[in-house]
């Protein structure tokens, strides 16, 4: 992605099934499984106005229920150059080096408001994000951060991590995202990679509970040493202290009473 504020463009590609194929190619099978790359993929449910979980509800929407999707793969070519660019040099790149293929090492290219986002699998992220550093035609030299994000109803992929890279030679944009279950809330550091995600994987741990393996330091940042329990997870409980108000208490809101 080229950085140029207010670009947007179809986060899909044409249907696969609307073009022609090589009859050399036994693609039935593949065609199909590429439209299903592309599907939204569903994450869960959001009960009531703000998907509160483990106390009543309060905003008197209990009964509300919307679906929780995380935008679906996109197919090649994409709508712009420099996301194809990426990708191609990033499959040529991790060819020479001998390593794993494009497919084996990313799950899925997702396109969506104007950003390209490359799902890695978690094995391979170090060598996926040095490639992406090193190649003279690729050359993201910089990472904006680490920020973790928990989905507690994707079965066995609870826990996400993304890396936000920039590259100032070429002014391209592109971001890595990983995922991995809470029963092995495990992810490589890519702090010998970016230095800079040093701070930023702390706090993902701290907030979060990811296990960030080859870390030199991988202590709490924000909470104290001793706190039990990842705040920004969405099963952390609410907590909250009871206010006094003209002799009224208004308790914490986990044991305030459900309006549905």
């Amino acid at each position: 992605m080229t950085d140029s504020p207010d670009r947007r463009g179809p986060a899909d590609s044409p249907d696969p099934a609307a073009t022609s194929v090589d009859p050399a190619v036994p693609a039935s099978g593949d065609l199909d499984r590429a439209a299903r790359a592309t599907d939204p993929v569903p994450i869960g449910e959001r009960r009531g106005m703000f998907g509160v979980r483990g106390s009543g509800d309060t905003s008197g929407y209990g009964g509300l229920v919307r679906p929780t999707e995380l935008p679906g793969g996109s197919l090649p070519p994409f709508e712009d150059d420099d996301d194809n660019a990426v990708v191609a040099e990033l499959t040529e790149a991790l060819q020479r080096r001998g390593g794993p293929s494009f497919d084996e090492a990313v799950e899925r290219v997702v396109i969506h408001a104007g950003q390209m986002t490359l799902h890695v699998v978690r094995e391979h992220l170090p060598l996926v994000a040095r490639t992406l550093r090193d190649e003279p035609e690729l050359r993201f030299e910089m990472s904006l951060g680490a920020s973790g994000v928990h989905y507690p109803d994707a079965t066995g992929r609870e826990l996400h991590v993304v890396y936000p890279l920039q590259s100032i030679t070429h002014n391209r944009r592109v971001m890595l995202e990983t995922c991995a279950p809470d029963a092995d809330p495990h992810i490589p550091s890519l702090i010998r990679v970016y230095p800079t995600t040093d701070w930023h994987e702390r706090e993902t741990y701290d907030f979060f509970g990811v296990i960030f393996d080859g870390h030199p330091s991988l202590t709490r940042i924000e909470m104290p040493d001793d706190w039990e329990g990842h705040p920004q997870r969405k099963d952390y409980p609410l907590g909250g202290i009871p206010v006094q108000y003209k002799g009224a208490t208004v308790p914490p809101p986990d044991q305030r009473r459900a309006y549905s």
